[in-house]
């Protein structure tokens, strides 16, 4: 086989990620610029110019010592990459990669499909073979670095030109169109790994500071004890809720009970791994981030500083994403401990069971107990409920999105909706009977909505400033026991539980609910602040 040089390679590599690697890339320019007149054009431009750009990279990040496995990872990641964004529509920046990385294996899996593997085949295996077999002149270190310079020299001259030859153009598509960067292949996802690594593994040695140390409960031991239940739901968006107007009735338990439904709900962020960190953590999402959350106690290390609340995180899902890991936790994605579990799936409402001995050996202390569903979770929709809870067909029995109709991704995911509703009234059944000798209450909130297909996107994650209303409006409501009732103004609760709220209220509103007394509290964030009877 003839020797090339190893930019000529990367010149090869770079032009075989422009053109079968960037189809979202181009799908979404396609949506802002028709293929007509002088758009036709400014498609070559920038197809030109994607070109050039990933070409500069690879050469600036290339050497003679790593050439080859250094093409080789970016090919095999850029075929998944490519899958996703092509299928789902998604982007995958650090968030994506945080919660990627923090998915366990089941979850993974259904993600996996025949589609994924020809991507893989494709785009991943049989180029990287090419490169592998690739007989590479390698020259001097003094000839290497000359045409090191002289490639990055002349690719950057090239882009130079490109950008002032349509200079107009790429002044409004550089302001206008600044979102279309997330999509470039592979440059992007780089540029996203790098960033995630820097922010999760070198932000020094991580010191938790603490938060609401000054905690305290100030109550009469004629007083009764809290017992709340915090659902944390999974991906369940605000409009496919019955109680939020939604014309199929996606809620028929709950409707049956007193619940308070807050149908203006936002979440902190559009994944798992962003939203249950932030919805627990003393900050708002304006100032909300990951090294923060990690770095600061959160509500659970507030309520145990009291001394007065036995804490219990359940979780279905994939984790608590940190949030418990200074209280006790119970995995019931185990079939060790969920008993209700079916073809590889654990129930929800597994988490049930056993909860009546740990409120018995509470005994006189004040209790919280988080259930982390799998709820909505996605794609494989159908998957999510019993095979009595299919009320809407046909259904999409695939995790490949893209082999079913809008209306059959549609009425999966309204099963599984239907599938929480009936979890939800589990657990409001649950606590009725406590409701005499505690003050109970049920606390459910999403973490963060779903796209089905609206605009072509699919699942979550998007960046927030550009996420979808369908990703950040999520499913939220509360509900009360006899004794905790009467210590509210419920008609004052009804006029205002469709007011704008967001997961920023959590925080406050538990503690809120338990009577703490802290200097992190923030009354005017807690929903419940106005309508409390003795504050009157």
């Amino acid at each position: 086989m003839k020797k090339i040089s190893q930019y000529k390679l990367i010149i090869y590599i770079s032009l075989l990620f422009t053109v079968f690697y960037n189809f979202s890339f181009f799908r979404n320019f396609s949506l802002a610029y028709s293929f007509t007149g002088i758009n036709i054009l400014y498609t070559i431009s920038i197809f030109f110019t994607l070109f050039l750009f990933i070409s500069f990279v690879l050469s600036l990040l290339s050497s003679r010592y790593y050439i080859k496995p250094f093409l080789i990872i970016l090919l095999m990641v850029s075929s998944f990459t490519a899958y996703f964004m092509d299928t789902y529509n998604v982007i995958i920046d650090k968030e994506m990669i945080r919660n990627a990385l923090e998915t366990n294996l089941n979850e993974s899996l259904d993600l996996f499909s025949f589609q994924l593997v020809l991507y893989v085949i494709f785009l991943g295996i049989i180029p990287s073979f090419l490169v592998y077999k690739t007989n590479i002149d390698y020259g001097s270190f003094k000839k290497e670095s000359f045409r090191k310079i002289k490639t990055l020299l002349l690719i950057l001259l090239l882009i130079v030109i490109t950008l002032f030859s349509t200079s107009k153009f790429y002044t409004s598509f550089f302001r206008e169109h600044k979102t279309l960067k997330y999509y470039a292949n592979p440059t992007y996802w780089m540029f996203a790994i790098v960033n995630y690594t820097k922010k999760t593994y070198f932000t020094g040695k991580i010191i938790v500071k603490k938060t609401g140390d000054d905690a305290l409960i100030d109550e009469t031991p004629e007083h009764k004890k809290e017992l709340i239940v915090m659902v944390v739901g999974e991906a369940t968006r605000a409009d496919r809720f019955s109680l939020n107007g939604y014309k199929r009735d996606t809620n028929p338990l709950l409707e049956k009970e007193e619940v308070y439904n807050f149908s203006n709900m936002s979440s902190c962020g559009t994944s798992t791994a962003y939203s249950v960190p932030c919805m627990f953590s003393k900050f708002t999402r304006d100032n909300y981030s990951h090294s923060k959350a990690v770095s600061n106690e959160n509500l659970l290390d507030v309520l145990k500083h009291t001394k007065d609340v036995n804490i219990l995180w359940r979780d279905n899902n994939s984790s608590s994403k940190g949030v418990a890991v200074r209280v006790k936790y119970e995995d019931y994605k185990s079939k060790d401990l969920n008993t209700i579990c079916e073809n590889g799936e654990c129930r929800d409402e597994g988490m049930l069971i056993g909860l009546d001995k740990f409120i018995k050996d509470s005994k006189s202390e004040d209790i919280f107990i988080i259930l982390h569903q799998m709820g909505n979770h996605g794609p494989a929709y159908y998957k999510r409920y019993p095979e009595r809870f299919e009320k809407f067909k046909p259904i999409c029995k695939t995790n490949q999105l893209e082999k079913c109709t809008k209306e059959e991704i549609s009425n999966a995911y309204d099963n599984a909706i239907l599938h929480t509703d009936y979890f939800l009234s589990q657990v409001i059944d649950f606590l009725k009977p406590y409701s005499n000798k505690y003050d109970t209450a049920m606390f459910y909130m999403s973490d963060h909505g779903e796209s089905l297909g609206e605009n072509g996107i699919y699942l979550h994650g998007m960046p927030y400033f550009m996420a979808p209303k369908e990703q950040t409006h999520v499913a939220s409501l509360m509900w009360f026991g006899d004794s905790m009732k009467r210590q509210l103004d419920l008609n004052r609760l009804n006029s205002i539980k469709n007011n704008d709220f967001s997961q920023d209220n959590l925080f406050h509103t538990i503690l809120g609910l338990f009577e703490v007394q802290t200097d992190a509290y923030n009354k005017k964030l807690d929903i419940l602040s106005t309508i409390r009877k003795e504050q009157k």
